[in-house]
């Protein structure tokens, strides 16, 4: 068992291993569905990572100024895998997270149009949807 702290100086102890979504599932599902992080002893962490000691922690939620970086983030990723997907060989050289969005350079050898935008949203979306 591992004793987690929160912000408000609550306790709960929880399994061995359990996720960052498994302790805000057990708090709520509408907190789970809004989390999109944990901070765990001061570390940002994926709400996928097993917790595997005691730990205080505290539930990110896309409210949090801090959300919208990690959502940046992993929209960019899965840009990329929906990019390499629909166009085999298309090389990823750089995406950062930037004030007002984020952006991806791909290395290919013909550029994309604006025709190229709707699949590659719509890959994206079918990623997201199986990942849920």
């Amino acid at each position: 068992m591992v004793t987690l702290t929160f912000p408000d100086g609550a306790q709960r102890e929880f399994a061995l291993g359990t996720t960052g979504a498994d302790v805000a599932g057990a708090i709520s599902k509408s907190l789970a569905k809004k989390s999109v992080a944990i901070v765990l002893n001061e570390t940002l962490t994926d709400l996928s990572d097993p917790i595997l000691e005691d730990a205080r922690i505290q539930i990110v939620t896309r409210d949090d100024p801090r959300a919208l970086e990690l959502i940046r983030h992993d929209a960019a990723h899965v840009l990329a895998e929906a990019v390499q997907s629909l166009y085999p060989g298309t090389q990823v050289t750089i995406g950062p997270v930037i004030e007002n969005g984020f952006y991806y350079d791909f290395a290919r050898n013909e550029p994309f149009t604006t025709d190229d935008l709707p699949k590659i949203e719509a890959k994206m979306r079918e990623i997201i949807a199986k990942d849920r």
